[in-house]
């Protein structure tokens, strides 16, 4: 795979997927010069609802470059979905079992390649009642510093205006007229910037070096969202894997246990 490989195929998916899109959503990113000119790169963004990857996807389209998704394996088992989703590149999650190395494999590949793989580090809608980013899983800070490649945080807000699903999962859609997404693309973030003076042993990180870099990466997407939302970030994010307790933004206080490729449940996306 590479940033241009199955074009061909994903422009007519494309062409069909957009003017639908923007029927529905008036797309305004901002910092796209931060996306890579060349090289692999892991996108890390927040999760609003289900039509989020294909707002990511389209801002990373755009600027030329194949988006990858690394998706539920469940997908690749659907009549005519699996097909079309092999056919375009995107990586298989195969979570909870004996191959769930291969979802890291093939997204290595990826960023070898130099192409991008679009993670939801929070692993699926965020569950916070005022919809911040809540706590991630450490799959795309893995696949980063593992592969050497850079972090670009990529947040949005408007999709919610869409279509909403609030926190006991009950689901409102509103799709005209044409709803305004405002959109950053922040800085990419290298190794040393997730992990501060860099790894100890480059290409294989620890458990606490994992946690810290997730961490960071989680207050870096907050502080973006932030920006957008014209208020500031909230000082400790949801934690959903324990949702009485709430996790410290401090990324030196933060301890992400799962090492979870962060592939989102209801979409077609991590």
């Amino acid at each position: 795979m590479s940033r241009t490989s199955q074009r061909s195929t994903f422009r007519l998916i494309a062409a069909a997927v957009i003017p639908v899109y923007r029927s529905l959503a008036v797309p305004r990113w901002r910092g796209t010069e931060n996306i890579p000119a060349s090289g692999g790169f892991v996108v890390v963004s927040n999760h609003l609802t289900e039509i989020d990857p294909i707002t990511v996807a389209y801002a990373v389209y755009k600027a030329g470059v194949m988006p990858r998704f690394l998706a539920k394996e469940s997908l690749f088992r659907v009549p005519v979905l699996g097909p079309v989703l092999t056919r375009i590149g995107q990586v298989p999650v195969y979570r909870g079992t004996s191959r769930a190395k291969d979802s890291l494999e093939a997204a290595f590949a990826e960023l070898a390649s130099g192409g991008a793989i679009i993670v939801y580090p929070e692993g699926t809608i965020t569950r916070d009642p005022q919809m911040w980013p809540m706590r991630g899983r450490t799959g795309a800070a893995r696949l980063a510093l593992q592969a050497d490649v850079p972090v670009v945080p990529m947040v949005h807000w408007g999709d919610q205006e869409i279509v909403y699903r609030d926190p006991q999962g009950h689901r409102t859609a509103r799709p005209f007229p044409p709803k305004r997404v405002d959109g950053i693309v922040g800085e990419p973030l290298r190794a040393s910037d997730l992990v501060p003076g860099g790894l100890k042993h480059p290409g294989e990180p620890s458990s606490e070096e994992l946690a810290t870099a997730t961490a960071t990466i989680m207050v870096t997407v907050a502080r973006l969202l932030g920006e957008l939302r014209g208020e500031p970030a909230p000082q400790e994010l949801l934690d959903p894997r324990a949702p009485r307790r709430a996790a410290s933004s401090d990324p030196g206080d933060a301890a992400v246990p799962e090492d979870d490729l962060g592939s989102a449940g209801g979409s077609v996306a991590p």
